[in-house]
């Protein structure tokens, strides 16, 4: 062992770091509405990375134990198991400020399986294996069953992404070229601006991860520590490299489906929700569509009027 971290210790570092009061609010908040139901509160996304909530929405996802103890509705529950997560609006008011948030609701069995390779798509792990923090948790081996799952998390990302890396390739590469991949498989196909920045925001996170799950999950895989950057080096057949090209090929079609589905049912679920499903999409995509006060009473129908409108203008890259 060289003394580097193993991937449970890095994937453990934002749950070590403090919790600015409005964020730590917000989770307070999740924790007191879903009660005994919770098994974790975690928070990722920008205000993470800025440790603010100044900028926006702040993003967390609720691990219950199970869907049908946390609704009255039985339609709410089925949606939450065919086609999870289910996202919410919620806000809390903090010494006259209101703290926003949008939080997505997920069991825990859905949070552990939707990490490995036995989840195809990528939109659970691909988020999952980004910088995270376990808010609140009611014991610590829940906790510690969590920062597992994002753990594996990264090795699913990576596994899924190293066989598209040249034969040489840094743990920028891996990132960027993963990300992209993983993002152009929803709505939001990012700039390389828009990953850059990420990547920005927390490289010694993904130095860290990327160094230790290469060095001791991928055999496979050859270290070569330079002066000033650790590169990687595996050699895949072509078979290995075409399998995957065409999983991410199939990825990026389902995805866009299962984008769909979600913003639609997000309609429902979401204040404001015709709204947020527009603004979703014009900030993923940079395509404007303005709604008419009856597309925002029946969202659902608009979307599926207004579906190849943004499919001509570009939205669904």
């Amino acid at each position: 062992m060289d003394g580097s971290p193993t991937v449970l210790e890095v994937v453990s570092q934002p749950s070590a770091r403090p919790i600015p009061v409005p964020i730590q609010a917000a989770g307070n908040f999740l924790a007191k509405k879903y009660g005994k139901a919770v098994q974790g509160i975690l928070l990722y996304g920008s205000c993470l990375r800025a440790g603010t909530d100044q900028d926006g929405l702040v993003d967390c996802y609720v691990i219950v134990d199970q869907y049908a103890s946390i609704y009255q509705s039985v339609w709410l529950a089925l949606l939450n198991r065919w086609l999870p997560p289910n996202v919410f609006y919620g806000e809390v008011n903090l010494e006259g400020r209101i703290v926003r948030m949008k939080y997505a609701v997920l069991s825990l069995g859905d949070f552990e399986r939707s990490v490995t390779s036995k989840w195809f798509h990528s939109y659970f792990w691909g988020r999952f294996a980004q910088p995270t923090a376990v808010m609140a948790s009611p014991s610590h081996t829940i906790s510690q069953r969590i920062i597992s799952g994002l753990g594996r998390a990264v090795l699913t990302f990576l596994g899924n992404v190293v066989p598209q890396m040249p034969q040489q390739f840094s743990a920028k590469d891996a990132w960027s070229i993963g990300l992209a991949l993983s993002y152009s498989a929803e709505l939001r196909a990012e700039s390389k601006g828009r990953i850059a920045t990420l990547w920005d925001s927390n490289q010694a996170y993904y130095e860290q991860v990327a160094h230790a799950a290469f060095s001791a999950n991928f055999p496979k895989i050859k270290v070569i520590q330079g002066n000033d950057i650790i590169m990687y080096e595996m050699e895949y057949s072509r078979w290995d490299h075409m399998k995957n090209r065409i999983a991410w090929i199939v990825r990026k079609v389902q995805g866009k489906v299962l984008s769909i589905l979600r913003l639609m049912k997000a309609a429902f679920t979401f204040q404001g929700g015709a709204d947020y499903l527009i603004w979703k999409i014009e900030r993923h995509s940079g395509v404007k569509i303005e709604l008419t006060p009856a597309q925002r009473r029946h969202p659902i129908w608009a979307g599926l009027k207004t579906f190849w409108r943004l499919y001509r203008k570009g939205a669904f890259r």
